[in-house]
């Protein structure tokens, strides 16, 4: 039986089936939406820290909204040269708009790269850094690492179910690189219990290899299967000794009496090995990311669980550029607690420890009170003399990379061009041309001065050394530095894919699509009709993120 209206619409409603199916799946995408969008109010309204503001680059999604609305225009324009049956035409401005998706997807995709590239740091006190970590002679081993010093007689104790191979195989490489070794602490015997052919036995002082720990995970799981089939087999047989004897009752009321005789199963359980330890013979360093460890003065605990008894070495965060100073969170802390801002930042580490913290924040003082002047001479005061218009709590108390441009250029008369302040508004900050007269020996290819946290060589963007004990959080921006790129990362995530699938959809028709013009243009003019409506709503979604995220 053929399906009806697959092509021809009802006369009553003028709908053909895809076109009912669409607003029907719009629907849907409408509530999936406006829910997102309706939580992030919530969460903004209520957020328990200062909400970023105005802190994504609007140049390049103000041309992303020009690009999807064009690329709106120009699909009614396919559709429309599909009605009038010119082919031609229709491959035209089905090109562009598979082209302007194109074009979007590549600027979110940069938008994206430099989020991922840029870290973050909330003091204990909480102030906000931000900034571009640096490298170690050159590579892109960042120097954000956690330092662990083993000494003869310090142990490693591995999880023998959750061994991260990679981690192993560079503490092996550490140790190797230092004449040293890692030996089995103790004897180990696993899966004992069936025969001398079940057991696995390793001697004391074996050498540590990842080879050696896959073994004693297998051993550990058999043992494991094992015994577990055991205890089940014993609770049930426990049971069946319990109905006996209660009969005429619940199993609820026995139940309490109900138990494992552990004596009777003893002899048929295994030997597992949960963990295997491993003793240093000499001393020698290994490092982490701080995200892999929960660091310690004395032990450390990877996110293996494996636990290692080291010295914790001085790791400090070391940004080769620093480009924003935010005293936001620091401010509304000390206001809970009656301390007034003033006092909180001149107290807070970053000015006590950091010179050019000190002179960029009394530069950013007098920038506020003529800020503050300018409104008064614009806005006046009201009945009460209290100005009509104030500063912001950012444009009091944050200090952002275009700020430190601004200082630079003020300060030092640094003058870029109009092309490489446009390639900022995408890219984010130039810091080698903001910081001309920079020292060699200050390049990626060598940190010895940012260890010692030396920052008067840089006019614009100074070098800052963060001590581990200083920092409370660190982060790239990504979903896990706050709730607001988490709600950022995932609406213009979805709304990305949406493109994608968009674009695929209609490229599809672009270059397959001939054969269903010739068979019945009719047939292929609904479906592009179709993809053009989903297509519609991708930019109306689009015309909802970029105000409430970028302008915001």
């Amino acid at each position: 039986m053929e399906i009806p209206y697959i092509v021809n619409a009802r006369k009553d409603t003028g709908l053909f089936n895809a076109k009912i199916a669409i607003w029907l799946f719009l629907a849907s995408e409408v509530m999936l939406f406006g829910g997102f969008f309706s939580a992030y109010v919530f969460m903004r309204l209520g957020a328990d820290y200062p909400w970023p503001e105005r802190t994504l680059p609007v140049l390049p999604g103000l041309i992303n909204t020009f690009v999807l609305i064009g690329s709106s225009v120009t699909v009614v324009f396919a559709w429309a040269a599909l009605k009038l049956r010119n082919w031609r035409q229709f491959q035209i401005y089905m090109w562009i708009t598979v082209i302007c998706a194109l074009i979007f997807m590549v600027l979110k995709g940069v938008e994206y790269n430099v989020k991922f590239h840029h870290q973050a740091v909330r003091l204990k006190d909480y102030t906000v850094l931000e900034g571009h970590l640096a490298y170690i002679d050159g590579t892109k081993i960042e120097k954000n690492r956690i330092k662990l010093e083993l000494n003869p007689g310090s142990t490693i104790t591995y999880n023998n179910l959750r061994v991260h191979d990679a981690w192993v195989e560079e503490i092996l490489a550490e140790a190797k690189a230092a004449g040293a070794t890692l030996k089995l602490a103790a004897e180990v015997k696993g899966a004992e219990g069936f025969s001398d052919a079940d057991t696995i036995y390793f001697a004391k002082d074996a050498d540590l290899t990842v080879e050696l720990l896959d073994k004693f995970e297998k051993a550990h799981i058999k043992a494991r299967n094992h015994n577990q089939k055991i205890r089940t087999q014993a609770l049930r047989d426990a049971w069946k000794v319990a109905e006996k004897q209660n009969p005429n009752k619940s199993n609820w009321e026995y139940s309490d009496k109900v138990s494992i005789d552990q004596e009777a199963i003893k002899s048929k359980l295994l030997t597992d090995i949960p963990a295997a330890t491993f003793v240093a013979d000499k001393s020698f360093q290994i490092s982490f990311k701080p995200r892999d460890v929960k660091e310690g003065p004395e032990q450390s605990k990877l996110r293996d669980d494996t636990v290692i008894n080291a010295k914790l070495l001085p790791s400090p965060m070391d940004f080769h550029y620093l480009d924003a100073i935010d005293f936001q969170y620091l401010v509304m802390k000390a206001e809970k607690k009656g301390i007034k801002p003033e006092v909180a930042i001149e107290n807070s580490w970053l000015l006590k420890n950091d010179p050019f913290a000190r002179e960029a924040w009394a530069w950013h003082q007098a920038n506020v009170d003529e800020l503050k002047k300018r409104l008064i001479k614009d806005y006046g005061l009201d009945e009460k003399g209290n100005p009509n218009r104030e500063p912001t709590h950012k444009e009091l108390y944050r200090i952002g990379w275009k700020e430190f441009a601004k200082y630079g250029e003020e300060t030092h008369k640094i003058k870029l061009s109009v092309t490489d302040k446009l390639k900022e508004e995408f890219m984010g900050p130039n810091y080698k041309a903001r910081n001309p007269d920079e020292k060699e020996s200050n390049s990626h290819d060598s940190h010895e001065e940012v260890a010692h946290g030396d920052s008067h060589d840089r006019v614009t963007f100074p070098h800052l050394s963060v001590p581990r004990e200083q920092i409370g959080f660190a982060s790239k921006f990504t979903p896990s530095w706050n709730t607001y790129y988490a709600i950022y990362f995932t609406i213009t995530g979805l709304h990305g894919l949406h493109v994608v699938g968009g674009a695929i959809v209609l490229a599809y028709y672009l270059f397959f699509g001939r054969r269903m013009y010739e068979e019945n243009p009719e047939w292929l003019c609904n479906r592009v009709e179709v993809g053009g409506l989903f297509w519609h709503f991708v930019d109306l979604i689009w015309i909802f993120v970029f105000p409430i995220l970028y302008l915001m």
